[in-house]
């Protein structure tokens, strides 16, 4: 199965993050850091949510019903003149689904870490997430997932596969679920940055960041 890695080098993650970067109107460099940290976050946000049978059976018809992948199909129109208001009220409304009051301390910390404003990270999370959503529905599709047990082996293999990922999964449910003085903030973006000096898998979010800019 592809992962996030494979979709941020390939030519569309590059058109992707041309595009945000335009919509938020921020380097390309800097896009694609948001991008590389955010979106291991949102999907293992998704993964957690998809634990309960509801929250299984609500993200596969989110993918059944909208989000079918058919956003990837032409990137061209969605970022030609700016990203449409339609696609950034979606994206805001599956980060409230996904992060909840989470939300504004998922954007400082990836403030703090890409060297970009909280406003701006929110812009790319409101454009990046309608994308990732697409990027499930089309992963769903290839896969032939159609039941709710399978979308969370499904968020898995992007992820990096549950063998390789369990230690980043960890630490991304302990940010989500943390509401105490906000020090996981540091070990969880030193994760995704691979700045705690560990070897991380290829496979997981470690070698997203890797391959992206060959740490």
């Amino acid at each position: 199965m592809s992962g996030l890695l494979d979709l941020l080098n390939s030519p569309m993650g590059s058109q992707i993050i041309r595009g945000v970067a335009d919509q938020a109107g921020e380097s390309e460099q800097k896009t694609a850091g948001v991008l590389s940290m955010a979106l291991p976050l949102l999907m293992g946000a998704m993964r957690k949510n998809t634990a309960t049978p509801e929250g299984a059976q609500g993200l596969m018809s989110a993918l059944s019903n909208k989000h079918d992948g058919s956003i990837l199909d032409n990137l061209g129109g969605l970022f030609g003149g700016g990203v449409d208001q339609n696609v950034m009220n979606d994206g805001q409304g599956i980060l409230n689904h996904v992060l909840g009051a989470k939300q504004p301390k998922v954007e400082n910390a990836l403030s703090q870490k890409a060297g970009v404003s909280s406003d701006t990270v929110a812009t790319i999370l409101k454009v990046a997430a309608p994308i990732l959503m697409g990027v499930l529905g089309r992963q769903a599709r290839n896969e032939q997932v159609v039941e709710p047990n399978g979308i969370g082996n499904l968020l898995g293999g992007l992820l990096g596969g549950a063998d390789n990922s369990n230690k980043e999964q960890s630490l991304i449910e302990s940010f989500l679920d943390s509401d105490g003085d906000g020090s996981i903030l540091d070990d969880v973006a030193g994760m995704i940055l691979g700045s705690n000096n560990k070897k991380s898998s290829s496979s997981g979010i470690g070698g997203l960041l890797g391959g992206l800019f060959g740490k």
